[in-house]
Protein backbone atom coordinates (compact mmCIF):
# COMPACT_ATOMS: atom_id res chain seq x y z
CA UNK A 1 0.00 0.00 0.00
CA UNK A 2 1.09 3.35 -1.09
CA UNK A 3 -0.10 6.25 0.60
CA UNK A 4 0.55 9.75 2.13
CA UNK A 5 -0.72 11.52 4.38
CA UNK A 6 -0.33 15.16 5.96
CA UNK A 7 0.21 15.11 10.57
CA UNK A 8 -2.64 16.60 12.39
CA UNK A 9 -2.66 19.30 14.37
CA UNK A 10 -3.34 18.08 17.34
CA UNK A 11 -0.16 15.80 19.27
CA UNK A 12 -0.57 12.37 19.70
CA UNK A 13 2.75 11.90 21.62
CA UNK A 14 3.19 11.95 25.06
CA UNK A 15 6.82 12.02 25.44
CA UNK A 16 9.20 13.20 28.56
CA UNK A 17 8.83 14.07 31.89
CA UNK A 18 11.49 15.86 34.24
CA UNK A 19 10.33 16.76 38.19
CA UNK A 20 11.64 19.74 39.99
CA UNK A 21 11.41 17.94 42.82
CA UNK A 22 14.14 15.34 42.04
CA UNK A 23 16.92 17.23 40.63
CA UNK A 24 19.08 14.06 40.27
CA UNK A 25 16.76 12.51 37.90
CA UNK A 26 16.32 15.85 36.33
CA UNK A 27 20.08 16.55 35.64
CA UNK A 28 20.89 13.05 34.21
CA UNK A 29 17.35 13.80 31.94
CA UNK A 30 18.74 16.79 30.96
CA UNK A 31 22.40 15.91 30.11
CA UNK A 32 21.09 13.09 28.30
CA UNK A 33 21.88 10.36 30.91
CA UNK A 34 19.46 7.31 31.60
CA UNK A 35 18.25 7.40 34.55
CA UNK A 36 17.71 3.70 36.77
CA UNK A 37 14.95 1.84 34.95
CA UNK A 38 13.75 -1.53 35.20
CA UNK A 39 14.92 -4.50 32.16
CA UNK A 40 12.88 -3.46 29.27
CA UNK A 41 13.98 -3.98 25.43
CA UNK A 42 16.86 -2.43 24.35
CA UNK A 43 16.99 0.33 22.22
CA UNK A 44 20.32 0.15 20.50
CA UNK A 45 21.57 3.38 18.60
CA UNK A 46 24.86 3.53 16.39
CA UNK A 47 25.92 6.81 14.64
CA UNK A 48 27.56 6.58 11.17
CA UNK A 49 30.61 8.46 10.42
CA UNK A 50 28.44 10.78 7.67
CA UNK A 51 26.30 11.54 11.11
CA UNK A 52 23.70 9.36 10.02
CA UNK A 53 21.90 7.84 13.42
CA UNK A 54 20.96 4.48 13.50
CA UNK A 55 18.13 3.23 16.25
CA UNK A 56 16.49 0.04 16.48
CA UNK A 57 14.39 -2.10 19.55
CA UNK A 58 14.12 -5.78 18.58
CA UNK A 59 11.34 -7.90 19.95
CA UNK A 60 12.27 -10.84 18.06
CA UNK A 61 8.87 -11.30 16.15
CA UNK A 62 8.07 -12.15 11.97
CA UNK A 63 7.39 -8.14 11.13
CA UNK A 64 9.20 -4.91 11.35
CA UNK A 65 8.24 -1.07 10.46
CA UNK A 66 11.44 0.75 9.60
CA UNK A 67 11.57 4.62 8.53
CA UNK A 68 13.89 7.60 8.23
CA UNK A 69 12.88 10.07 10.52
CA UNK A 70 14.23 13.49 8.65
CA UNK A 71 14.46 16.71 10.64
CA UNK A 72 12.94 18.82 7.93
CA UNK A 73 8.86 20.18 8.01
CA UNK A 74 7.44 23.33 6.96
CA UNK A 75 9.23 25.45 9.94
CA UNK A 76 12.13 25.02 7.48
CA UNK A 77 10.24 27.33 5.26
CA UNK A 78 9.56 30.89 4.33
CA UNK A 79 6.64 32.51 2.81
CA UNK A 80 7.53 31.40 -1.01
CA UNK A 81 8.04 28.35 -0.66
CA UNK A 82 5.99 26.98 1.86
CA UNK A 83 4.47 23.71 0.80
CA UNK A 84 7.72 22.72 -0.60
CA UNK A 85 8.54 19.84 2.16
CA UNK A 86 5.01 18.69 1.81
CA UNK A 87 5.18 18.50 -1.88
CA UNK A 88 8.36 16.78 -1.97
CA UNK A 89 6.66 13.80 0.12
CA UNK A 90 4.11 13.39 -2.40
CA UNK A 91 6.53 12.78 -5.30
CA UNK A 92 8.98 10.54 -3.04
CA UNK A 93 6.37 7.32 -4.63
CA UNK A 94 6.13 8.62 -8.10
CA UNK A 95 9.48 6.54 -9.46
CA UNK A 96 13.55 6.89 -8.98
CA UNK A 97 15.96 6.34 -11.42
CA UNK A 98 16.20 2.25 -10.39
CA UNK A 99 12.31 2.22 -10.17
CA UNK A 100 9.13 3.24 -11.79
CA UNK A 101 6.57 4.21 -10.09
CA UNK A 102 4.63 0.78 -11.12
CA UNK A 103 7.66 -0.95 -10.27
CA UNK A 104 7.95 0.08 -7.05
CA UNK A 105 4.22 -0.44 -6.15
CA UNK A 106 4.41 -4.08 -7.56
CA UNK A 107 7.60 -4.96 -5.66
CA UNK A 108 6.13 -3.79 -2.60
CA UNK A 109 2.70 -5.19 -3.09
CA UNK A 110 4.53 -8.47 -3.73
CA UNK A 111 6.03 -8.63 -0.40
CA UNK A 112 2.97 -7.61 1.05
CA UNK A 113 4.75 -4.54 2.81
CA UNK A 114 3.11 -1.24 3.22
CA UNK A 115 5.10 2.29 2.32
CA UNK A 116 4.04 5.49 3.75
CA UNK A 117 5.06 8.85 4.59
CA UNK A 118 3.87 12.23 6.56
CA UNK A 119 4.90 15.61 6.57
CA UNK A 120 4.64 17.63 10.20
CA UNK A 121 5.85 20.95 11.17
CA UNK A 122 9.35 19.71 12.12
CA UNK A 123 9.74 16.40 10.86
CA UNK A 124 9.51 14.40 7.34
CA UNK A 125 8.53 10.62 7.73
CA UNK A 126 8.77 7.73 5.08
CA UNK A 127 8.41 4.03 6.82
CA UNK A 128 7.90 0.78 5.45
CA UNK A 129 6.02 -2.09 7.45
CA UNK A 130 7.11 -5.49 6.31
CA UNK A 131 8.26 -8.93 6.89
CA UNK A 132 11.31 -9.14 9.39
CA UNK A 133 12.76 -11.20 6.48
CA UNK A 134 12.44 -8.55 4.21
CA UNK A 135 13.74 -5.64 6.03
CA UNK A 136 17.14 -5.52 3.58
CA UNK A 137 14.91 -4.98 0.71
CA UNK A 138 12.84 -2.55 2.41
CA UNK A 139 15.97 -0.35 3.27
CA UNK A 140 16.82 -0.41 0.18
CA UNK A 141 13.39 0.58 -1.14
CA UNK A 142 13.55 3.78 1.64
CA UNK A 143 17.35 4.66 0.27
CA UNK A 144 16.25 4.31 -3.76
CA UNK A 145 13.36 7.10 -2.83
CA UNK A 146 15.20 9.45 -0.70
CA UNK A 147 18.45 9.39 -2.58
CA UNK A 148 17.30 8.59 -6.75
CA UNK A 149 13.73 10.22 -6.57
CA UNK A 150 13.51 11.31 -10.48
CA UNK A 151 11.37 13.94 -9.80
CA UNK A 152 9.63 14.13 -13.35
CA UNK A 153 7.96 16.98 -14.45
CA UNK A 154 5.01 15.13 -15.59
CA UNK A 155 4.49 13.66 -12.33
CA UNK A 156 5.29 17.21 -10.61
CA UNK A 157 2.40 18.20 -12.85
CA UNK A 158 -0.16 15.38 -11.53
CA UNK A 159 0.66 15.67 -7.91
CA UNK A 160 0.39 19.68 -8.42
CA UNK A 161 -3.82 18.49 -8.91
CA UNK A 162 -3.34 15.88 -6.48
CA UNK A 163 -1.83 18.73 -3.51
CA UNK A 164 -4.82 21.28 -4.77
CA UNK A 165 -7.60 18.51 -3.90
CA UNK A 166 -6.39 17.23 -0.37
CA UNK A 167 -6.16 20.80 0.24
CA UNK A 168 -10.00 21.71 -0.77
CA UNK A 169 -10.59 18.59 1.03
CA UNK A 170 -8.97 20.15 4.15
CA UNK A 171 -10.65 23.24 3.94
CA UNK A 172 -14.27 20.81 4.57
CA UNK A 173 -12.63 19.97 8.00
CA UNK A 174 -13.31 22.83 10.51
CA UNK A 175 -10.99 20.99 13.07
CA UNK A 176 -7.91 21.41 10.95
CA UNK A 177 -8.94 25.27 9.55
CA UNK A 178 -9.05 26.40 13.11
CA UNK A 179 -5.77 24.94 14.33
CA UNK A 180 -4.25 26.33 11.41
CA UNK A 181 -5.57 29.46 12.24
CA UNK A 182 -4.25 29.31 15.54
CA UNK A 183 -0.98 28.31 14.52
CA UNK A 184 -1.05 31.47 12.32
CA UNK A 185 -2.18 33.91 15.25
CA UNK A 186 0.01 32.74 18.03
CA UNK A 187 3.26 32.61 16.12
CA UNK A 188 2.48 35.45 13.58
CA UNK A 189 5.17 36.63 11.07
CA UNK A 190 7.10 32.66 11.75
CA UNK A 191 7.57 29.81 10.12
CA UNK A 192 5.49 28.10 12.79
CA UNK A 193 2.61 29.98 11.74
CA UNK A 194 2.87 28.77 8.34
CA UNK A 195 0.09 25.83 7.37
CA UNK A 196 2.21 22.51 6.43
CA UNK A 197 0.40 22.46 2.63
CA UNK A 198 1.52 25.83 1.67
CA UNK A 199 -0.71 28.34 0.20
CA UNK A 200 -2.62 27.43 -3.47
CA UNK A 201 -0.46 30.08 -4.88
CA UNK A 202 2.93 28.56 -4.13
CA UNK A 203 1.69 24.87 -4.76
CA UNK A 204 0.44 26.17 -8.56
CA UNK A 205 4.26 27.12 -8.91
CA UNK A 206 6.67 25.13 -7.16
CA UNK A 207 8.94 23.29 -9.53
CA UNK A 208 11.64 20.79 -9.99
CA UNK A 209 14.49 22.92 -8.97
CA UNK A 210 12.27 24.15 -5.66
CA UNK A 211 12.63 20.56 -4.45
CA UNK A 212 15.80 19.92 -5.50
CA UNK A 213 17.21 22.57 -3.18
CA UNK A 214 14.88 21.42 -0.56
CA UNK A 215 16.48 18.06 -0.44
CA UNK A 216 20.38 19.53 -0.70
CA UNK A 217 19.42 21.92 1.82
CA UNK A 218 17.66 19.81 4.30
CA UNK A 219 18.30 15.92 3.65
CA UNK A 220 21.29 15.99 5.76
CA UNK A 221 22.44 12.56 7.59
CA UNK A 222 23.13 14.45 10.66
CA UNK A 223 19.95 15.39 10.11
CA UNK A 224 18.28 11.71 9.82
CA UNK A 225 17.38 8.90 11.83
CA UNK A 226 17.01 5.59 10.55
CA UNK A 227 14.56 3.74 13.43
CA UNK A 228 13.29 -0.03 13.51
CA UNK A 229 11.10 -1.78 15.74
CA UNK A 230 10.04 -5.35 15.76
CA UNK A 231 12.18 -8.45 14.61
CA UNK A 232 15.25 -6.45 13.76
CA UNK A 233 18.79 -7.57 14.26
CA UNK A 234 20.83 -3.73 15.12
CA UNK A 235 24.13 -4.86 14.12
CA UNK A 236 22.30 -6.19 10.64
CA UNK A 237 20.61 -2.43 10.02
CA UNK A 238 23.94 -0.76 11.25
CA UNK A 239 25.65 -2.50 8.06
CA UNK A 240 22.47 -1.94 5.39
CA UNK A 241 22.53 1.55 6.78
CA UNK A 242 26.57 1.61 5.76
CA UNK A 243 25.66 -0.25 2.98
CA UNK A 244 22.47 2.27 1.64
CA UNK A 245 23.07 5.48 2.98
CA UNK A 246 26.70 5.41 4.16
CA UNK A 247 27.83 6.54 0.97
CA UNK A 248 25.69 9.84 1.55
CA UNK A 249 28.31 12.88 2.22
CA UNK A 250 26.97 15.50 5.35
CA UNK A 251 27.35 18.88 4.00
CA UNK A 252 28.19 21.87 6.04
CA UNK A 253 25.67 22.70 8.76
CA UNK A 254 26.63 26.51 8.58
CA UNK A 255 23.19 26.95 6.58
CA UNK A 256 21.19 24.63 7.77
CA UNK A 257 20.71 25.66 11.34
CA UNK A 258 20.16 28.97 10.04
CA UNK A 259 17.42 27.95 8.89
CA UNK A 260 15.71 27.11 12.52
CA UNK A 261 14.85 30.31 13.89
CA UNK A 262 12.87 30.70 17.44
CA UNK A 263 9.24 31.36 16.54
CA UNK A 264 8.33 33.75 18.88
CA UNK A 265 4.25 33.24 20.23
CA UNK A 266 1.76 36.58 20.48
CA UNK A 267 -1.50 36.41 22.50
CA UNK A 268 -3.77 37.63 19.71
CA UNK A 269 -7.09 36.77 18.35
CA UNK A 270 -8.45 35.59 14.60
CA UNK A 271 -12.14 34.81 13.94
CA UNK A 272 -13.74 33.65 10.70
CA UNK A 273 -17.27 34.51 10.80
CA UNK A 274 -19.67 32.02 9.08
CA UNK A 275 -23.10 32.43 9.71
CA UNK A 276 -23.91 29.20 7.40
CA UNK A 277 -22.02 27.06 9.86
CA UNK A 278 -23.96 25.50 12.36
CA UNK A 279 -21.66 25.09 14.84
CA UNK A 280 -18.99 27.58 16.16
CA UNK A 281 -14.88 25.76 16.17
CA UNK A 282 -12.69 27.52 18.90
CA UNK A 283 -9.30 26.70 19.83
CA UNK A 284 -7.44 28.69 22.52
CA UNK A 285 -4.38 28.01 23.96
CA UNK A 286 -1.06 29.61 25.84
CA UNK A 287 2.45 28.93 25.04
CA UNK A 288 3.56 26.03 26.32
CA UNK A 289 6.87 24.38 26.25
CA UNK A 290 9.08 22.59 23.79
CA UNK A 291 9.86 18.97 24.32
CA UNK A 292 13.07 19.19 25.90
CA UNK A 293 11.71 21.44 28.87
CA UNK A 294 11.41 20.04 32.43
CA UNK A 295 7.88 21.33 32.35
CA UNK A 296 6.40 19.17 29.52
CA UNK A 297 5.52 16.50 31.11
CA UNK A 298 3.61 18.25 34.46
CA UNK A 299 1.54 20.20 31.01
CA UNK A 300 0.90 16.61 29.62
CA UNK A 301 -0.82 15.21 33.27
CA UNK A 302 -2.76 18.74 33.50
CA UNK A 303 -4.04 18.18 29.65
CA UNK A 304 -5.34 15.07 31.10
CA UNK A 305 -7.08 16.68 33.88
CA UNK A 306 -8.70 19.20 31.49
CA UNK A 307 -9.78 15.65 29.02
CA UNK A 308 -11.93 15.15 26.23
CA UNK A 309 -15.62 14.91 26.37
CA UNK A 310 -18.37 14.45 23.64
CA UNK A 311 -22.27 15.22 24.28
CA UNK A 312 -22.37 11.54 22.21
CA UNK A 313 -20.64 10.28 25.34
CA UNK A 314 -22.30 8.20 28.05
CA UNK A 315 -19.75 10.10 30.14
CA UNK A 316 -21.66 13.21 31.77
CA UNK A 317 -23.26 14.62 34.76
CA UNK A 318 -21.90 11.88 37.46
CA UNK A 319 -18.58 12.01 35.62
CA UNK A 320 -15.49 13.08 38.03
CA UNK A 321 -13.93 15.63 35.85
CA UNK A 322 -15.33 18.70 36.84
CA UNK A 323 -15.39 20.69 33.53
CA UNK A 324 -17.47 17.52 32.24
CA UNK A 325 -20.15 17.80 34.30
CA UNK A 326 -20.26 21.43 33.69
CA UNK A 327 -20.86 20.96 30.18
CA UNK A 328 -22.84 18.02 30.48
CA UNK A 329 -25.02 19.74 32.48
CA UNK A 330 -25.44 23.26 31.46
CA UNK A 331 -25.46 22.22 27.68
CA UNK A 332 -22.85 24.22 26.81
CA UNK A 333 -20.75 22.17 24.32
CA UNK A 334 -21.05 19.82 21.69
CA UNK A 335 -17.54 18.59 22.28
CA UNK A 336 -14.39 19.38 23.84
CA UNK A 337 -10.84 18.49 23.63
CA UNK A 338 -7.46 19.33 25.34
CA UNK A 339 -4.17 19.33 23.63
CA UNK A 340 -0.77 19.51 24.39
CA UNK A 341 1.55 20.53 21.07
CA UNK A 342 4.55 20.42 20.90
CA UNK A 343 7.94 21.72 19.33
CA UNK A 344 11.66 21.80 20.04
CA UNK A 345 11.82 25.47 21.66
CA UNK A 346 8.12 26.53 22.20
CA UNK A 347 4.26 24.78 22.24
CA UNK A 348 0.32 24.96 22.42
CA UNK A 349 -1.31 24.20 25.51
CA UNK A 350 -5.05 24.53 25.10
CA UNK A 351 -8.19 23.46 24.24
CA UNK A 352 -10.28 22.61 21.27
CA UNK A 353 -14.41 22.84 21.71
CA UNK A 354 -17.62 23.07 19.16
CA UNK A 355 -20.14 24.73 20.48
CA UNK A 356 -23.35 26.94 19.02
CA UNK A 357 -23.87 30.84 19.01
CA UNK A 358 -26.08 31.07 21.66
CA UNK A 359 -23.83 28.83 24.11
CA UNK A 360 -20.28 30.30 22.92
CA UNK A 361 -19.37 32.95 25.49
CA UNK A 362 -20.52 30.95 28.72
CA UNK A 363 -18.68 27.60 26.97
CA UNK A 364 -15.91 30.19 27.05
CA UNK A 365 -15.74 31.37 30.23
CA UNK A 366 -16.40 28.05 31.80
CA UNK A 367 -13.22 26.90 29.61
CA UNK A 368 -10.85 29.98 31.36
CA UNK A 369 -12.82 29.04 35.30
CA UNK A 370 -11.66 25.23 34.72
CA UNK A 371 -7.82 26.99 33.65
CA UNK A 372 -7.72 28.91 36.67
CA UNK A 373 -9.50 26.84 38.95
CA UNK A 374 -6.28 24.01 37.92
CA UNK A 375 -3.82 26.53 39.40
CA UNK A 376 -5.14 27.27 42.47
CA UNK A 377 -7.89 24.45 43.86
CA UNK A 378 -6.53 21.31 42.87
CA UNK A 379 -6.91 17.87 44.46
CA UNK A 380 -5.08 14.89 44.71
CA UNK A 381 -7.59 12.56 43.49
CA UNK A 382 -7.77 14.74 40.10
CA UNK A 383 -4.05 14.61 39.71
CA UNK A 384 -3.70 10.87 40.60
CA UNK A 385 -6.36 10.47 38.09
CA UNK A 386 -4.91 12.16 35.01
CA UNK A 387 -1.65 10.33 35.85
CA UNK A 388 -3.00 7.14 35.50
CA UNK A 389 -4.84 8.16 32.44
CA UNK A 390 -1.88 9.68 31.06
CA UNK A 391 -0.16 6.37 32.13
CA UNK A 392 -2.69 4.16 30.34
CA UNK A 393 -2.54 5.78 27.03
CA UNK A 394 0.83 6.38 26.37
CA UNK A 395 1.27 2.22 26.80
CA UNK A 396 -1.91 1.97 24.23
CA UNK A 397 -0.04 3.99 21.95
CA UNK A 398 2.85 1.77 22.26
CA UNK A 399 0.92 -1.13 20.87
CA UNK A 400 2.76 -2.73 17.59
CA UNK A 401 5.88 -1.57 15.50
CA UNK A 402 4.29 1.15 13.94
CA UNK A 403 4.18 3.44 16.87
CA UNK A 404 7.22 1.48 18.73
CA UNK A 405 9.21 3.29 15.53
CA UNK A 406 7.33 6.08 15.34
CA UNK A 407 8.52 7.01 18.89
CA UNK A 408 12.40 6.00 18.64
CA UNK A 409 12.35 8.05 15.21
CA UNK A 410 10.91 10.82 16.83
CA UNK A 411 12.38 10.75 20.27
CA UNK A 412 16.12 10.07 18.17
CA UNK A 413 15.61 13.57 16.72
CA UNK A 414 14.01 15.76 19.75
CA UNK A 415 16.12 14.24 22.31
CA UNK A 416 19.13 12.82 20.96
CA UNK A 417 18.17 9.37 22.72
CA UNK A 418 15.05 7.13 23.03
CA UNK A 419 13.58 7.74 27.07
CA UNK A 420 12.35 4.04 28.05
CA UNK A 421 9.12 3.67 29.09
CA UNK A 422 9.79 2.81 32.58
CA UNK A 423 11.71 6.12 32.91
CA UNK A 424 8.81 7.62 31.60
CA UNK A 425 6.20 5.99 34.27
CA UNK A 426 8.71 7.06 36.69
CA UNK A 427 8.38 10.92 36.16
CA UNK A 428 4.91 10.30 35.64
CA UNK A 429 3.99 8.79 39.07
CA UNK A 430 6.26 11.31 40.96
CA UNK A 431 4.37 14.21 39.73
CA UNK A 432 2.75 16.39 42.64
CA UNK A 433 -0.08 18.88 43.11
CA UNK A 434 1.69 21.42 43.67
CA UNK A 435 4.03 20.75 40.43
CA UNK A 436 0.65 21.18 38.67
CA UNK A 437 -0.49 24.36 40.66
CA UNK A 438 3.57 25.96 39.90
CA UNK A 439 3.35 24.93 36.26
CA UNK A 440 -0.24 26.15 35.57
CA UNK A 441 0.44 29.13 37.26
CA UNK A 442 3.47 29.91 35.23
CA UNK A 443 1.79 29.19 31.98
CA UNK A 444 -1.85 30.12 31.96
CA UNK A 445 -2.51 32.43 34.93
CA UNK A 446 -2.28 36.22 33.74
CA UNK A 447 -1.49 34.75 30.30
CA UNK A 448 -2.23 36.12 26.84
CA UNK A 449 -4.22 33.44 25.08
CA UNK A 450 -3.66 32.78 21.38
CA UNK A 451 -7.44 32.58 20.20
CA UNK A 452 -9.15 31.22 16.93
CA UNK A 453 -12.77 30.77 15.77
CA UNK A 454 -14.59 29.62 12.61
CA UNK A 455 -18.62 29.89 12.26
CA UNK A 456 -21.23 31.80 13.67
CA UNK A 457 -19.01 33.68 16.35
CA UNK A 458 -20.76 36.87 16.81
CA UNK A 459 -21.36 35.89 20.97
CA UNK A 460 -17.47 34.92 21.28
CA UNK A 461 -16.01 37.39 23.90
CA UNK A 462 -14.04 40.43 22.91
CA UNK A 463 -10.46 39.63 23.37
CA UNK A 464 -9.78 42.01 26.19
CA UNK A 465 -12.61 40.00 28.35
CA UNK A 466 -10.86 36.95 27.48
CA UNK A 467 -7.55 38.12 28.53
CA UNK A 468 -8.96 39.51 31.40
CA UNK A 469 -10.76 36.56 32.66
CA UNK A 470 -7.18 34.84 32.64
CA UNK A 471 -6.86 35.74 36.45
CA UNK A 472 -8.90 35.58 39.50
CA UNK A 473 -9.27 38.23 41.52
CA UNK A 474 -9.85 37.48 45.28
CA UNK A 475 -11.71 39.55 47.29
Amino acid sequence: MLASKAVGHLSRTLRKCTLSQNKGILKRFQSGQPAVHVNTPETRVTKLANGLRVASEDSGISTCTVGLWIDAGSRYEHNNNNGTAHFLEHMAFKGTQNRSQLDLEMEVENMGAHLNAYTSREQTVYYAKAFSKDLPRAVEILADIIQNSTLGEAEIERERGVILREMEEIEQNQQEVVFDYLHATAYQGTPLGLTILGPSENIKRINREDLLTYIKTHYNPSRMVLAAAGGVDHDKLVDLAKQFFGTTVSQDQSHVTAGFAPCTYTGSDIRHRNDNMPYVHVAMAVEGVGWQHPDTMVLMIANQIIGTWDRSSVNGSHFPNPLVRRMANEGLCVSFQSFNTLYMDTGLWGIYYVTDNDHLGDCTLRVQDEWIRLCTNLTEFEVSRAKNTLLTNMALMLDGTTPICEDIGRQMLCYGRRIPWPEIAQRIKQVQVSDVKRVMGKYVWDSCPAVASIGPTESMPDYANIRAKMYKVFH
